[in-house]
């Protein structure tokens, strides 16, 4: 395992890097040679230029254009169930509507496509409950990804990191009725974690069996299982909002787990696909790589009944997520629908998301449920929505102490967040999408709740956003 994860790393940090050097603004493909051609180039999608064959065009490394470059062009604006997936931009092997935008920064090396894209956000938080808090810190996720076509199919590699060890101080930023983490021993409660500084690190493998059918493979040293959908990170309907879900802990908190592999089917609109992993959560120290055996299993199944639609379902056993609960093993549940429609100088993006875990040891569960929507207008603009409505345990009427002795987690209630937002892109840098924006989040509170929290607790941020994009495309 260990040299898996050696040679894994040093694979995909050499077309990351490969990717920086090359990269220049519009990241059009450089040409050493090139002979007088009877037509021109054009540029087939934005930050990407194609030759005709007849003008013996080269790539930076004297490689003519051919069918298999033309192909992982294809995906970058996919058409169809396949090729969204092996465009492999969201979390793990997860999908969105074909019809959805990722923003990135693209190049030719080769015969490699060198990708990289994420999502940084700079933000002053404050709350007005008694448990509320204040602070300033960034959240954030940066992709590099380089693929090829090898042998009869196509091969992904991806990494991707956070520094949010860094920039979120005290191992958690203020979200008012979060819980579900540990930190040394201790409740992580109405604040959310830092992701660690290694989300992924993957290797994926697509091999077409026909038209319509492919046959795909994931090994992650660390990745995402198929259990939930799209995590919210990298969900297009949450691309404007700089905090966590309140749900995150019933819908997709595996999205950083460790030693994934998954094997998926698709056939036209249908996909399959079944996952092994370790169970436990990663630990407070987020600059270290997690990993343990193989204990526990994931199945999905997804559907794309056309370009602007995505659904999935999927059901997980998982064993002893929690630190605190070492000897309770999970199942979770989770459905979810998105939507996204393209407009002129705009797009639309939603989810619709239930998530259910049930603990092993005593069967209590858990359900959350999700409304999400960002809208884009006039291409700079931009309203978000999340409405949460979110099952809860007795850990918050115990706070952020160590638990007392005999201690037994159960239900209490749920918790209704109502957030809305609006930000708008500014020029600061070439090729990054910075925009300004502010959100406000109210809450409903369950009776036993509010001596802690109050009745009508508030929450408010101002942030900074910052996103890379090449080409023409904003």
């Amino acid at each position: 395992m260990k040299i898996f994860r050696a040679v894994a790393f040093i694979a995909l940090i050499m077309p990351s890097a490969l990717s920086a050097q090359d990269s220049m603004p519009g990241m059009q493909m450089e040409k050493k040679e090139q002979q007088t051609a009877p037509q021109p180039c054009v540029e087939t999608m934005p930050g990407m230029v194609m030759c005709p064959k007849e003008s013996s065009a080269k790539t930076d490394s004297g490689m003519q254009m051919n069918s298999g470059m033309k192909e992982l062009m294809d995906n970058m604006s996919p058409q169809t169930f396949l090729q969204q997936i092996r465009h492999h931009v969201s979390s793990g092997t997860s999908a969105e509507p074909d019809s959805t935008p990722a923003p990135m920064l693209m190049t030719m090396k080769g015969p490699w496509m060198l990708m990289a894209h994420g999502n940084v956000f700079l933000t002053e938080e404050q709350q007005t409950s008694p448990r509320g808090g204040d602070k300033l810190f960034s959240t954030n996720w940066l992709m590099f990804m380089g693929e090829r076509m090898w042998g009869p199919g196509q091969l992904t590699l991806r990494t991707m990191f956070s520094l949010e060890p860094a920039t979120i101080t005290g191992r958690r930023y203020p979200l008012l009725f979060q819980q579900g983490e540990t930190a040394f021993g201790v409740p992580i409660v109405d604040g959310q974690h830092p992701h660690d500084f290694l989300m992924e690190i993957a290797a994926l493998y697509d091999l077409k069996l026909g038209e319509k059918t492919l046959l795909s493979f994931y090994a992650a040293a660390m990745g995402d299982p198929a259990l939930g959908p799209t995590a919210y990170p990298h969900r297009q309907s949450a691309a404007e909002n700089p905090v966590g879900t309140l749900g995150h802990h019933q819908e997709d908190s595996t999205h950083i787990a460790a030693d994934v592999l998954t094997m998926g089917l698709t056939h036209g609109i249908v996909r399959v696909e079944a996952s092994g992993f370790h169970g436990r959560e990663p630990d407070e120290f987020r600059w270290d790589v997690n990993y343990g055996k193989i204990d526990s299993w994931s199945t999905r199944i997804t559907l794309q009944p056309g370009k602007n639609w995505s659904g999935q379902y999927s059901y997980g056993h998982i064993v002893s997520p929690e630190s605190l609960y070492p000897t309770e093993n999970q199942t979770r549940m989770t459905a979810s629908a998105m939507y996204n429609r393209p407009f002129k100088d705009g797009n639309w993006a939603s989810t619709v998301l239930w998530g259910r875990t049930l603990s092993q040891t005593d069967q209590s569960k858990l359900n959350s449920y999700l409304l999400e929507s960002t809208l884009r207008f006039k291409t700079r603009n931009y309203i978000s929505t999340r409405l949460e409505n979110a099952g809860r345990t007795n850990e918050l009427l115990n706070g952020e102490n160590p638990l007392p002795p005999g201690f037994h987690e159960e239900p209490i209630g749920h918790v209704q967040a109502y957030t809305f937002g609006y930000d708008r892109d500014i020029d600061l840098l070439p090729h990054v999408r910075s925009a300004v924006g502010a959100q406000v989040t109210t809450y409903g509170v369950p009776q036993i709740l509010q001596p802690i929290y109050g009745s009508r607790p508030v929450g408010f941020n101002v942030f900074l956003r910052f996103r890379p994009f090449s080409g023409k495309e904003r």
